[in-house]
């Protein structure tokens, strides 16, 4: 029991949270399997397995408690699942967002670039 009051009171550094963003999954990965991996670590609230191209191969798991999230990091980071080597890292809001800014930028600037006649090649200047 004081085992127990001792890990409750320590600080956490500050990007730890009960969300897990998994990155490196095989395509293939069930949400059972998941379950089975992740739930050795502590009561599990929800599982998201990426679906779509761009998703494939992640995945977000929340723990109901934010302790046994941090031990999951610790344990599964590095982990052979069907011999690919997990990413385990702390879901970072402002990250995603960031990220997906950029592809919103992106697709904005290949718009432009098609509605312009504009090919987004880099052509050196004519010599003088």
């Amino acid at each position: 029991m004081a085992a127990t009051l001792k890990l409750q009171t320590r600080r956490l550094p500050p990007e730890v949270n009960r969300a897990l963003y998994v990155r490196n999954l095989p395509f293939n990965i069930s949400a059972e399997e998941m379950y089975e991996i992740f739930g050795k670590y502590g009561a599990i609230r929800q599982i998201r397995v990426g679906s779509t191209k761009e998703t494939r191969g992640t995945a977000y798991v929340v723990y109901e408690d934010i302790f046994d999230a941090k031990n999951a990091v610790d344990h599964l980071s590095g982990f052979n699942v069907q011999n690919r080597y997990l990413i385990v890292l702390y879901y970072n809001p402002a990250k995603m967002k960031a990220k997906a800014s950029l592809k919103e930028q992106e697709e904005s600037l290949r718009k432009m670039q098609e509605k312009f006649g504009v090919d987004g090649q880099q052509h050196p200047a004519p010599a003088r």
